[in-house]
Order: structure tokens, then C-alpha cells, then sequence
């Protein structure tokens, strides 16, 4: 049941970054539709620090209504709202080295793993 609701959430919330990123491209110009990601982004993380916070303060809300709306809905939004969570939650528990290591190392080697997997496709194109 639960992949059930992570999968009707993540429906919503990536159509809802579908439409705004297509409202950032026709409001702001395609050029920068990476401002769209950004707000996009930043809205998420902020959204996601109030249903973390909000069921951190009432404790007795069911946990489905968590993974529909924090793991569904904001992890299909944006994936970098619950990046953005770990790293704090980590903080929260006195473990900052490791969360400047995990924020450091997850977009150091996110961008290596895109570039290795441009290169790849290229390399068999080119055969």
C-alpha cells in the first residue's frame, strides 16, 4: 500500500513541476528556465521543512499522510526538498561533517555521474 501512495503522490507533485517549469519557459522566456528550477527548488525545500515540521509537532497524523505528501508529492516536485531535509536533519543530530560531506559529495559526484554518462552515450553513438 505504501508504494501505492509514494506512486499517486510523486504523479502529482511531477506534474506540478511540469506546469511550472512550462510557466517559467513561457513567463520568463526558455533561456532561462532555469530560474523555474530554482524557484522550483527552493519552494520545495521550503515546503518540505513545514510537513517535516508540522508532523514532527503532531505526532499522532497517520504516516501514510507523510509519505503521500513529503516522499509522494515533494519528492516527485523536487528531489532536492528531500536532499535539502537530509542535510538538516543531519545537522540537527550534530553530525556535520558528514553533512557537508554528504552535500559536497552528492552534487560533486552527481555532476561527475553526468558528465561520465554523457560521455558514454557519445562514445556509442560515435561506433
Amino acid at each position: 500500500m505504501a508504494f501505492l501512495i509514494v506512486f499517486l503522490g510523486s504523479g502529482i507533485g511531477g506534474a506540478c513541476r511540469y506546469g511550472a517549469g512550462m510557466w517559467a519557459m513561457r513567463f520568463l522566456s526558455p533561456a532561462n528556465a532555469m530560474i523555474g528550477t530554482f524557484g522550483i527548488n527552493v519552494l520545495g525545500s521550503m515546503l518540505m521543512a513545514m510537513v517535516a515540521e508540522s508532523f514532527a509537532l503532531r505526532s499522532g497524523w497517520p504516516a501514510e499522510w507523510r509519505l503521500f505528501l513529503a516522499t509522494g508529492i515533494l519528492g516527485g516536485f523536487t528531489t532536492f526538498s528531500s536532499f535539502t531535509l537530509e542535510i538538516v536533519t543531519l545537522y540537527q543530530r550534530g553530525e556535520l561533517g558528514f553533512a557537508a560531506a554528504y552535500m559536497v559529495g552528492s552534487v560533486a559526484l552527481s555532476l561527475v555521474g553526468f558528465f561520465l554518462g554523457l560521455a558514454l552515450v557519445r562514445m556509442v553513438a560515435a561506433a
